[in-house]
């Protein structure tokens, strides 16, 4: 793994190089044996609370920043031009090659994205949908990666969100952009494609299941849960092995509203699988998950306080999860990733309030994907496992 630098005057490297060295060092040991992930260039706005940190005297900090941004992530993509994207995602794919590692990508540009919320954008429509896909495959070219393809694309549907018509069009044309994505990635000789599930606290397993089975998961390596989100690690491999016992269970004739879900109590839904799917793991859908904001677990918003806690939005006190790994030891998981940037905002959460400042932090939120230094501070400090030794 290939740590980054700077790219700034050199008084300003020296005193990081001399501030951190020893941190920096143990962030680069890997416990992974093959192939490695890849670490990203980090958002510059992440050197520069480092640095603030380490002027003001609070080394620890700033030592647990830069361990985090230099830690295995995914490198997110969407609005940029075709021509744009497939640049970018050549030079990443390359730069990952360099160091023996696979890039993961989130592919962020489908139409009408996040319900035109905080997060709004994305193509304008299918025809240019997929021609930014054909840049993206043009880009991956023979390299390895891994892509997690447009986070709540398929679990929050213009359907969900009152922005389609009576015939289901907006919906049915996001199905058909999600199996293009599919068909033109997945069949790249390196790429493994995992389609969205939201996370274990929204969808039931067979709510979710038929999307994926309209969404072309037959013909991906799989599905991704918990990407931006706060679900205990345990409770996202559970969820991952339910939906992938029940995609089983359908594709072999069984009806998807018998399956168990997360909700049942895990014996029950044990002995229900135990009697039921007997598909060997190595022929079933296969799941990452997120583990960049889940060391506290989810957010529980103060009783009667909001309207809307927005429980997902910048919550407060949250901490770094375990580490990305390809050796997750479970059969279907075929790895833990930090899929969401940690470090960057959700956007402005205003919780059911008028605004303008997040009632729970009292400060605006920076908007959806740029940084937010009192959120990243949070996350090393609450971090678990610990960013640091004794931190």
């Amino acid at each position: 793994m290939r740590l980054r630098t700077p790219t700034w005057p050199a008084a300003l490297s020296v005193v990081l190089a001399a501030l951190f060295a020893a941190p920096l060092a143990h962030a680069a040991e890997s416990t992974d044996r093959g192939p490695s992930l890849y670490v990203p260039e980090p958002n510059p706005a992440a050197y520069r609370q480092a640095v603030d940190l380490a002027r003001a005297g609070q080394y620890r900090d700033a030592a647990g920043l830069l361990t985090m941004v230099n830690t295995p992530q995914a490198v997110w993509f969407g609005d940029q031009t075709p021509a744009q994207v497939e640049r970018l995602v050549r030079g990443v794919v390359r730069d990952a090659g360099h160091d023996d590692a696979i890039a993961v990508l989130a592919l962020y540009n489908i139409p009408g994205r996040d319900c035109s919320n905080y997060s709004a954008g994305g193509a304008a429509d299918t025809a240019e949908y997929k021609a930014w896909i054909d840049a993206v495959a043009r880009g991956i070219g023979r390299g390895d990666t891994i892509v997690t393809l447009e986070p709540d694309a398929l679990a929050l549907l213009p359907s969900d969100c009152g922005q389609d018509d009576a015939q289901g069009t907006k919906t049915a044309a996001r199905y058909a952009e999600v199996n293009y994505a599919v068909d033109k990635l997945e069949p790249l000789s390196g790429t493994r494609v995992y389609l969205d599930t939201g996370h274990p606290g929204w969808h039931t397993v067979s709510s979710i299941v038929p999307r994926l089975i309209k969404g072309g998961v037959a013909r991906a390596s799989g599905f991704y849960t918990n990407a931006s989100n706060y679900n205990t690690d345990d409770a996202n491999s559970w969820y991952g092995k339910l939906i992938s016992s029940c995609l089983a269970y359908a594709d072999g004739g069984g009806d998807v509203a018998e399956c168990p879900n997360q909700w049942w109590p895990r014996a029950d839904a044990q002995s229900w699988l135990d009697a039921r799917v007997h598909t060997p793991p190595a022929r079933m859908k296969h799941f990452v998950t997120d583990s960049s904001r889940n060391g506290q677990g989810p957010w529980t918003p103060p009783a009667g306080t909001y309207t809307d806690p927005q429980d997902w939005c910048n919550p407060p006190n949250r901490g770094l999860g375990a580490r990305p790994t390809l050796r997750t030891g479970d059969p279907l998981q075929d790895a833990r990733l930090w899929i969401k940037t940690p470090g960057e905002s959700d956007g402005l959460c205003l919780r059911g309030t008028p605004g303008p400042e997040d009632p729970e932090r009292g400060t605006v939120d920076p908007d959806a994907g740029d940084w937010f230094p009192e959120q990243a501070r949070e996350l090393v400090r609450f971090a678990n496992p610990p960013i640091l030794p004794g931190y």
